[in-house]
C-alpha cells in the first residue's frame, strides 16, 4: 500500500512563454491546469503506471474541494485533513527548451491540533506493508522537523518511508533514517554545503555519506545528465534518454513514483531504477504536471542503460 503525504497541495497552472520580460507585459500560451504538490504528483504517476495510492495532507477552501474531486477522477483515494483558508495556486512558466520559472503561493496556515490529526491519520495506515511518501514543502504553522516526526511515528509500526524534500525539512528528516531519499543534485550539494554543481563522482561520494547516516536507498536525479542510485551493496548510473522536452515540471516526482511503485510491487532494484529513468523521461514529454502514458514508459524502459559504478 502506498500513502502519499502532501502538506501543501496546489493547483498548478503551467503556461508556455517565448521569453520572460521583467516589468513588462508577458503573454502566455498553452495554459494547463493540474492538481499538484509533490506527493500528489507521485500519486498521479503511480496511478498512470498501474498502481494505486491514498493521498493525505492538508486541504482548504474551494481549491481544496476541486483537488479532492480531481483526485477521485484519477482513481486516487483522497484522505486529507481540512483546514481554514485556501489551498494555493502556483504559476509555472516554461520557456522553449523546457526552461522553468516558478511562482508558488505560501498556502494556508496549519495549527498544532491539525498537525496532530495528520499524525494520527498516518499512524492508522502504518503497517509493515505500507510505503509512505513524504514529499514537498511545508506551509505556515508547520515545523521544520515535521517529516522527522512523521518518519519516526510510522517506522515505529514497521512501515517504509520515501522522502523527497529539501532544505531544513530534508536535513532534519535524515536524522530519522528514511528508507529511501530522492534529492536532485542541487539539493544534495545544498545539504552538504557544497556551493557549486557537484560532479558525478562527488554525487556518488555524497550519496554514500547519506547511506552512512542510515538511509537505505539514495536516488539522485541529475536533470539532463540522468540519475545515480546508491545502496550499501552498490551504485548505478543511468544517462538521460533522448526525448523531446516540453516541461520538466514533475519529472523528479515521477521518478520518485516509479521507484515507489516498483518497490511496492516487489520488483528487483535494478528494474525499479530502469522504470524510474523511463518514467522520468516520459514525464518531460508531457505538458504541465501530467504523468506519462504507461505505453510510452514501457517503450522508453527498453532504452535505459544502467551501469554499475564505483564509489
Amino acid at each position: 500500500m502506498i500513502i502519499t503525504v502532501t502538506i501543501n497541495p496546489a493547483i498548478d497552472k503551467t503556461a508556455g512563454i517565448e521569453t520572460i520580460h521583467p516589468r513588462a507585459l508577458n503573454r502566455l500560451t498553452r495554459v494547463e491546469k493540474d492538481v499538484g504538490g509533490k506527493g500528489i504528483n507521485v500519486s498521479k504517476a503511480v496511478a498512470a503506471l498501474g498502481g494505486s495510492s491514498t493521498a493525505c495532507g492538508f486541504l482548504a477552501g474551494s481549491t481544496g474541494r476541486l483537488i479532492e474531486e480531481l483526485l477521485r477522477e484519477k482513481g486516487i483515494t483522497p484522505d486529507f485533513i481540512w483546514v481554514s483558508g485556501e489551498t494555493r495556486t502556483n504559476l509555472k512558466l516554461v520557456e522553449p527548451g523546457g526552461h522553468l520559472t516558478e511562482f508558488n503561493e505560501q498556502g494556508p496556515t496549519v495549527t498544532e491540533k491539525e498537525l496532530e490529526a495528520l499524525r494520527d491519520k498516518l499512524v492508522s495506515y502504518a503497517t509493515p506493508g505500507t510505503i509512505f511518501v513524504l514529499a514537498g514543502s511545508g506551509c505556515p504553522g508547520v515545523p521544520e522537523d515535521i517529516y522527522r516526526q512523521l518518519i519516526l511515528a510510522v517506522k515505529a509500526r514497521g512501515s517504509r518511508v520515501f522522502l523527497d524534500a529539501d532544505g531544513p525539512l530534508f536535513a532534519q528528516a535524515i536524522e530519522a533514517c528514511p528508507d529511501v531519499v530522492k534529492p536532485n543534485s542541487f539539493e544534495l550539494a545544498q545539504y552538504f554545503g557544497l556551493e557549486r554543481e557537484p560532479s558525478r563522482q562527488e554525487i556518488l561520494t555524497l550519496g554514500r555519506r547519506l547511506l552512512e547516516k542510515g538511509v537505505g536507498l539514495v536516488c539522485v536525479s541529475m536533470g539532463g545528465e540522468g540519475a545515480c542510485f546508491l545502496t550499501r551493496e552498490g551504485a548505478w548510473f543511468a544517462p538521460s534518454l533522448p526525448v523531446e522536452v516540453r516541461s520538466t515540471v514533475g519529472a523528479g516526482d515521477t521518478m520518485a513514483a516509479a521507484v515507489c511503485y516498483g518497490l511496492d510491487q516487489g520488483k528487483p532494484l535494478e528494474a525499479c531504477f530502469r522504470l524510474a529513468l523511463a518514467a522520468s523521461a516520459g514525464a518531460v514529454t508531457t505538458e504541465g504536471t501530467k504523468p506519462p502514458d504507461r505505453a510510452l514508459v514501457s517503450q522508453l524502459e527498453a532504452q535505459v542503460t544502467l551501469t554499475p559504478v564505483g564509489v
